[in-house]
Formats: C-alpha cells, structure tokens, sequence
C-alpha cells in the first residue's frame, strides 16, 4: 500500500544541493495518488522529537522549486547523533502522526539514525518505510562513486585555488589553506583541479589518508620554494601523526571539543596560523599568508555544480520511488556507469550506517603530496560545466640595455 503520510527531514552540515533532495522527495511524493500529507522536520531529528513539523503538502510548486536552487538546509539541521533510546522517541512521534515513509537527507550518521528506527519500526510490526538519501561534502560515504554536496564543494575549492595560485603568483610568497575534512581528503584533492599550468599552485597537498611529519612538511616548502620562488599548499583540516593524534593538537597551546567531544577542526583558523608560524620561524620566509576555508565552502551561493543539482534532485526521487515500488527500506546509492552516467541503487542500511569511506590508494600519488590522474579523470564530470579558466602572458621578453650581462 502507499504511505499515506510521509516525513523529511535534513540532517548534518548544510550543502549547496541538499534542498534539491527535499524538493525531489516532496515533488515526487505528490506524483503518488494514495499520498495525503507530505510533512517536513525542522531541524532534523531534534524538530521529530519536539513534533515541529511543517506541511509542505500546502507549499507551490514554484516555490519549492526556488528553495531547490537556494544553497543550505530550508527545513533547518541538527548535530544530534540519535542513540537507540533517542531513535525511540522518533519512532513514537512517526506512529503518533501515522507516517508511513520516512525520508532522511544525511551522511554517515544519519544513515545510522535511519537504520535503527527502521529497527524500531520492525520490533513494534509498524509498517514503515525508512530511507536514507546521501548528502555530504565530504564524499565519505561507502557504497557510493560520490555524493551529493561534494561536488560543489568541490568545485568551490578548486576555482578558490586558481584564484589563491593567480595572486601567490603576482605578490610570490608561500600560500597555506585549510580545506574541510576529517577523515577523508577528497575536498581537499579537489583544489588540484585548479590548476592549468605545470608551476601552479597548489604545489603540495596534505591529505588524513597519509601521515603528516612536521618536519618532511618543511623540508617539503623549502624545496618548492626554492624551486619556484613561491609556494602554495592545500591541508587537509584531519592531517594527523603516525599515532592518529590531530596536527592541530599537536601544535596548539589549547584545543576546543565539539558536542560529540571531537576535537573542534572547522570554524578555527588555529591549524593554518600553526603552520605559518612554523613556516616563518623555521624557514625564515617572511611573506607567509594562511586561510581555512571553514564553512564557506558548504553552502556558497553561484557556485554550485549543475551535475551536483541534477543528481542531488534524482536521490530524492529515486528514494521516493524505492519507498513506493519496492515496499523496502534502504539507502540510495549512485553508482558510476560510464564517462560520464550515473545509476541509482538501493543499498541496505546496515551496509552504509556508520562506515567512512576514505581516499583511494589510486588516488593518491606515491609521494603523498598530490594526486593522480586518475583522481582529475574521477572529479572532473562532477564539477560541471562552466569552469572558469586562467591564462597567463606569453614571456616574449624585451632585451635589456643597461643591465646586460
């Protein structure tokens, strides 16, 4: 039977294209004649638990349409991390409200969240229908070619490269930003697609997959920098040490925690400024510049992906379809099928729910400090179309005349 009822809500740091999976699910969820009510969570799980929930059966299509291209979360997103005791209370607001599909839009914890109130569901004989859509710029999801929010993540990343490479080149100097990232340096490789000619920057990339020393690392900027003069090198906000200790808490006097005691790497420049300290006192260059790119390159507004948007429309309603056809639930997964075509699968939750996926070897060069063509050939569909590109004046040098020789 078809849900009559059903619910979305939006979990985890905010996207460029995640309002294009509401608006998937939503649009998609009124095709279906047997659908009543179509009901949105504000503030994601937290918004479940409080019963704050919005009809969007009443809202135009026109204007769903707007918020689909209008970068963040509309409904509103939590940084709750929902045990089984909270996954409980979710389910009781579900039966409470009759709601016969459940729609998440979330990375890696979400996808937890949805398989353990698919569980609930299952224990209480409740037929309910749980489906996890992939959002994340981190593009850490398993099970998945890549996933919605990455790409224009991406693509902020590298155009924001080319433009830091174009100024490192006029006023040289050495160039360090922080990229986001935990586990994963998928976002911060994408700065390598900024790049045009073979002495542009970044020069060095730092990824969590490979160990980050000190030491190779300023062996490393000295040897660019005096091969070309200037230098500009993309970090990783998870780089770590041989024992998986952060770089950040190795460096920094004091170190802030976040709600799930992790230690706080986005919204603090501290790694960036750690590491031009280190520069300067170090190498004694003197012109040493540092930005963390933080939550900037989440939800920017103008550069986004229309590859990302297409496809971040489609899991929202490939998820929708999945509910009503297959009477299963589960979570989207894109799947790559050629250069460039993507398919949409149905992959169970225990398969996804609380796995990261990490860089490939592939991906990845020997020396540890850029990435392979393969890894340009895997990002460049994604980025879309548009591209900006940089050019330079041809060296076509005049003679000099008093300063011969």
């Amino acid at each position: 039977m078809t849900p009559k009822k059903i619910l979305v809500a939006q979990g985890g740091g905010p996207t460029a294209v995640i309002n294009q999976s509401l608006a998937g699910v939503v649009l998609e969820s009124r095709r279906f004649a047997g659908v009543e009510r179509v009901y949105g969570a504000h503030h994601g799980v937290r918004g479940i638990v409080n019963e704050d929930l919005l009809d969007l059966t009443q809202e135009t299509s026109h204007n769903l349409e707007m918020v689909a291209n209008t970068p963040s979360s509309a409904l509103g997103s939590t940084r709750d991390k929902p045990d089984a005791k909270y996954c409980q209370e979710i389910f009781k607001v579900l039966q409470a409200h009759e709601i016969g599909a459940f729609f998440y839009i979330g990375g890696n914890d979400s996808s937890d969240t949805v398989r353990i109130v698919a569980d609930e569901a299952a224990k209480a004989n409740y037929p309910l229908r749980c489906m996890h859509i992939p959002k994340t710029i981190d593009n850490d999801l398993v099970g998945n070619d890549h996933t919605p929010g990455f790409p224009s993540a991406a693509r902020f990343v590298a155009q924001a490269f080319a433009g830091a490479n174009l100024d490192n080149a006029s006023l040289t100097g050495v160039y360090v930003a922080v990229v986001m990232g935990r586990h994963a340096g998928f976002l911060t490789a994408a700065s390598a697609l900024g790049k045009k000619f073979p002495d542009d920057g970044p020069h060095l990339i730092y990824l969590p997959e490979r160990t980050f020393d000190t030491e190779k690392f300023l062996a490393d900027v000295k040897r660019t920098y005096e091969r070309l003069g200037r230098c500009v090198i993309a970090v990783s906000e998870g780089i770590h040490d041989s024992a998986g200790a952060p770089i950040v808490t190795k460096l920094a006097e004091k170190v802030e925690h976040d709600a799930h005691g992790n230690v706080q790497l986005s919204g603090t420049g501290a790694l960036a400024d750690l590491l031009c300290e280190a520069i300067k006192n170090k190498l004694g260059i003197k012109r040493v510049r540092g930005d963390t790119f933080g939550y900037v390159q989440r939800s920017f507004l103008g550069c986004v992906s229309d590859v990302d948007q297409r496809e971040a429309r489609e899991v929202g309603e490939k998820a929708v379809q999945f509910a009503m056809w297959s009477g299963r639930s589960g979570s989207v997964a894109i799947k790559r099928t050629g250069y460039y075509s993507v398919d949409y699968q149905l992959a169970a939750l225990e398969s996804v729910a609380g796995k990261t996926r990490v860089m490939e070897d592939e991906f990845i060069t020997s020396c540890g400090t850029d990435v392979t063509d393969a890894f340009r050939m895997y990002l460049r569909p994604l980025l879309g179309s548009g591209m900006p590109d940089a050019y330079r004046l041809r060296p076509n040098h005049v003679a000099k005349v008093l300063k011969k020789g």
